[in-house]
């Protein structure tokens, strides 16, 4: 019903009131009393009878009352198919009395006030009821109570049902709910609004670790789920099952190699994974993508054997060895392998880095193919082992037709024996050329033999004249010195024999005047001496005895002085001669005075 009809019910209601107020009125009076129905009263009644326009209801009034119009047009067509005449239903009753005497009733409209008086009820006992998610909005979620339709807000909607959205848009995250069954509570009923907002959070107790604990106990392993990608990590991916967050590790997101989850997974991606572990005490549940396919190796093995020479390009390097991709053109999918640290090279190596970078394209050999845990076993320093001879050459034989290959090798032998041919053509005219070319270098070597001995001829008459010319000069040159030294030796002792009497004169004056002083000093001592007589003679005989011994050290004292400067005069005497004299000092006092008395002996004899 719009405004306009609900304004004209209102007016046709206000206007019967009155009659029917006075009606009771009257039948009170007498004593009478009559259930009048009453504008908004629920009522339970029978279904009189059933038409395409209308349904007569009993509800113990005078007369029975409509349901017809808008208010049967509201009724869903099921209920409408499953009314027979007799049955109990409930109505509201919109106008007790319109302008045509007629009872108007409402089937859907005594639905919705049960609702609401439903939802007043679950409000105030905090009870919880179920439902279906019938749509949803920007905001959460539309869940019905009966005729009424609640809200569910984002942030009540269960942890459980939280953990599995994913997505920006209201589509991507709520689309997939609708039609899912949901327990709510109701946490406010505004009746003049029609404003009724419930929540799946406070009707559900379980938490994060119930829910998945609850996940755990229904999976089991070998079950294929589907799930949503949450999180990417380095060693894997994370997916959503149920509420329980379970770990497809990197080796299971395919059977080819991956380097990161990003490269085949994003975050809310839908995706089916296989349980192939569950950890109940550690509450850990594993997952896998590729097993959900066949196992390509045994394919992929097929068309190899150890021992077989492959080309493989290195995709990483690691302390203990080389991994590489193998390059085939005839199997599908990446077939990686391990080339052992020992396997790289002859040479001892600490790491591959010495030999190998990533991305190297090498020829590499298969030495291992382990088929249980589907390992490669390569090498490079056996590419050219003298043990693989045998299967390297059936290799070749049975690549190549050996038919061909024998009309080749006939081909290639008689364009071998005319070439053979012709060389030998060539080696007769090289060999002629060379003969003549001995013959020419035979002449030329005479006739420079025939020059080195007249030039060595010329040399030596040369040589020998210059050999007579050095010798004159050489023995002239001798004779010049010999004169030199001659005039030389002659003046040097010239002058050291002047020399030598310089010093010696110098030394007989130094001596002269040491016999000088000397007698001067011996003059006075014997004067000294006298005096000291004299008064020692004056003096007591007490201290004759004193006296006497002074003067002893006094004499012994004067005489020490004068070998002292002796000595003194003699030393300058000997600084002022020849250096050459004066190299080594005397030994000893002894020795000087041997000296100075031979001295004074040539000097007498002179």
């Amino acid at each position: 019903m719009d405004q306009n009809d609900v304004l004209k019910t209102e007016g046709e209601e206000d206007n019967q009131e009155q009659p029917v107020n006075k009606m009771e009125a009257l039948l009170a009076a007498e004593g009478l009393t009559i259930d009048f129905p009453k504008r908004g009263e629920i009522r339970k009644g029978t279904i009189a009878s059933i038409s395409d326009g209308q349904i007569l209801v009993s509800v113990g009034a005078k007369s029975e009352g409509i349901i017809a119009g808008k208010e049967l047009d509201s009724i869903e067509d099921e209920i409408l198919e499953s009314f027979e005449v007799g049955e109990e239903i409930t109505v509201y009753v919109v106008t007790p009395e319109d302008s045509n005497g007629n009872l108007i009733l409402s089937f859907t409209r005594a639905l919705e006030e049960e609702n609401w008086q439903t939802a007043e009820e679950l409000l105030e006992s905090e009870g919880s009821y179920d439902s279906k998610i019938e749509g949803y909005n920007k905001g959460g979620l539309l869940v019905p109570l009966g005729t009424i339709r609640g809200f569910v807000p984002a942030s009540q909607i269960g942890l459980g049902r939280r953990l599995t959205i994913t997505g920006n848009s209201p589509e991507e995250r709520y689309s997939e709910m609708v039609g899912e069954e949901i327990e709510v509570c109701v946490i406010e009923v505004d009746r003049d609004r029609r404003r009724l907002i419930l929540s799946e959070r406070a009707a559900s107790s379980e938490t994060r670790e119930s829910i998945k604990e609850r996940v755990i106990d229904e999976l089991k392993e070998g079950e294929v789920r589907t799930g949503r990608v949450t999180s990417l990590a380095d060693f894997g991916a994370f997916v959503n099952i149920n509420g329980a967050d379970g770990l497809v590790h990197l080796s299971e997101l395919s059977w080819d190699h991956v380097n990161h989850p990003s490269e085949v997974l994003e975050v809310g991606q839908e995706v089916k994974v296989k349980v192939i572990s569950i950890d109940s005490d550690r509450k850990r549940i594993g997952l896998s993508i590729r097993r959900l396919k066949d196992d390509p190796w045994d394919d992929q093995i097929a068309k190899l054997t150890e021992g077989q020479l492959v080309e493989g390009k290195i995709t990483r390097l690691t302390n203990f060895g080389a991994f590489a991709r193998l390059l085939l053109d005839d199997v599908e999918g990446d077939l990686e392998g391990l080339i052992h640290i020992s396997e790289i090279s002859e040479n001892r190596i600490e790491h591959p880095k010495e030999v190998l970078q990533e991305g190297d394209v090498v020829t590499l050999r298969i030495i291992k193919i382990e088929e249980d845990t589907h390992r490669i076993g390569l090498s490079m320093r056996r590419v050219d082992s003298p043990a693989y001879t045998d299967l390297d050459w059936k290799t070749l034989t049975e690549e190549y037709d050996v038919t061909e290959l024998t009309e080749e090798t006939e081909v290639e032998s008689e364009a071998k024996a005319e070439t053979e041919a012709v060389e030998e053509e060539a080696e007769e005219v090289e060999s002629e050329t060379e003969a003549e070319a001995d013959k020419e270098e035979a002449v030329v070597e005479e006739t420079e033999v025939e020059v080195e001995v007249e030039v060595e001829v010329e040399v030596e008459a040369e040589t020998e004249a210059i050999e007579e010319e050095t010798e004159e000069v050489e023995s002239e040159t001798e004779a010049e010195a010999d004169k030199e030294e001659a005039v030389e030796e002659t003046e040097v002792e010239v002058e050291v024999e002047a020399e030598t009497e310089a010093v010696e004169e110098e030394a007989e004056e130094v001596e002269s005047e040491t016999e000088a002083e000397a007698d001067k000093e011996e003059a006075v001592v014997e004067e000294t001496e006298v005096e000291v007589e004299i008064e020692v003679e004056a003096e007591t005989e007490a201290i004759e005895e004193e006296a006497e011994t002074e003067v002893v050290a006094k004499v012994e004292e004067v005489d020490a002085e004068e070998e002292t400067e002796v000595e003194a005069e003699a030393e300058e005497v000997e600084a002022d001669a020849d250096p050459e004299d004066s190299v080594e000092p005397a030994e000893d006092d002894e020795e000087e005075e041997e000296e100075a008395a031979a001295e004074e002996e040539d000097t007498e004899e002179d």
